[in-house]
């Protein structure tokens, strides 16, 4: 059975208690709040021979099939490989599932996830199943980035908003996750995953607090000249990309913020405070713009995938970035 979340509770019962329910659902929302877990759910409630209030039976043959994995009637497109595209000729598979007679006489599911993975050609082919899914077909559709899906797929989707936990309640959840964490620490995996629960816990296994003080004391250093941009991009390779972007965007966006209000309480997190505010009253301010617009695209490229070379792209942002305080 697919994990069930507290703070999914009302989203589940609107969502399970359609007596009709639409052809194509887009849940989206920000990654590691459980969406995929929450689109599992409705995918073995709808293909249940015999559901019991809201959810699956987990004892009937459907439910025994999906368990299994061997569901003649169930559908799963994601990429063939972790972070790479859903190809066209795997949409042109699904249209062949979609277009066939259930076997089980019931429903037909499909879950694609991240929907945003379909590359133009994908998404294009799989707009006509959207539209007219033949037989008794529901497609789920989950997204983490849906302003990256195309307004056709979109527009042919019931759009349903899976929204963040609130602090207490993700709180709660990670007491019982991450038993033997402290308070503090639940706090600093939760601001680090931006609100997300699952990602705080995935944080948690990959070492990101101890990575996060890390890149904090690198650029320390680099800022105050005690190490060169291209020895500080070497020490940063076990830390993805994706997390060094994220975090250097953001405390560009808190040093234009601190130059427009001067609000000593919206610079961030403690330990990288004084540093944002040094950098904020040292740099002119177009100089900021200029480098948070740069990094906005780099890190749009990473979130893309795109083929980067990692460390000649680390070594233009920190040369950048060792030169913001002083004249523009």
């Amino acid at each position: 059975m697919a994990e069930a979340y507290p703070w999914q509770d009302s989203l589940w019962q609107q969502l399970a208690g359609r007596t009709q329910h639409a052809h194509a659902y887009l849940l989206h929302g920000p990654a590691g709040i459980g969406k995929r877990a929450l689109a599992e759910r409705l995918m073995a409630r709808l293909l249940c021979q015999r559901p019991e209030g809201l959810d699956a039976c987990g004892q009937c043959k459907s439910c025994h099939l999906l368990a299994a994995g061997t569901h003649p009637d169930n559908y799963i497109l994601e990429p063939e490989e972790a972070d790479k595209a859903i190809k066209v000729d795997q949409v042109r598979e699904l249209v062949g599932f979609v277009v066939q007679t259930a076997q089980l006489a019931g429903r037909k599911v499909v879950l694609v996830e991240p929907a945003e993975a379909m590359n133009l050609n994908a998404a294009n082919a799989l707009l006509k199943s959207l539209e007219e899914p033949s037989g008794n077909t529901v497609l789920l559709l989950v997204s983490h980035q849906p302003s990256r899906l195309l307004p056709t797929v979109k527009s042919r989707c019931v759009q349903q908003a899976c929204p963040l936990p609130s602090e207490a309640m993700s709180l709660e959840w990670l007491a019982k996750a991450l038993p033997d964490c402290s308070v503090d620490e639940h706090r600093e995996l939760l601001f680090l995953a931006a609100g997300s629960p699952l990602a705080a816990v995935r944080m948690q296994a990959q070492g990101v607090s101890a990575q996060r003080a890390q890149v904090v004391e690198g650029v320390k250093k680099l800022l105050k000249q005690q190490i060169a941009p291209s020895q500080l991009a070497e020490s940063w390779n076990a830390v993805s990309l994706q997390l060094l972007f994220d975090w250097f965007s953001q405390w560009s966006q808190l040093m234009l913020r601190y130059q427009l209000t001067r609000d000593e309480e919206g610079l961030g997190h403690a330990d990288m405070r004084k540093v944002v505010q040094y950098l904020a009253e040292k740099t002119p301010q177009a100089k900021v713009l200029l480098i948070q617009g740069w990094l906005l695209a780099q890190r749009q490229k990473v979130m893309a995938k795109a083929n980067l070379n990692r460390v000649l792209l680390l070594e233009a942002l920190l040369v950048q970035w060792a030169s913001l305080p002083g004249p523009g």
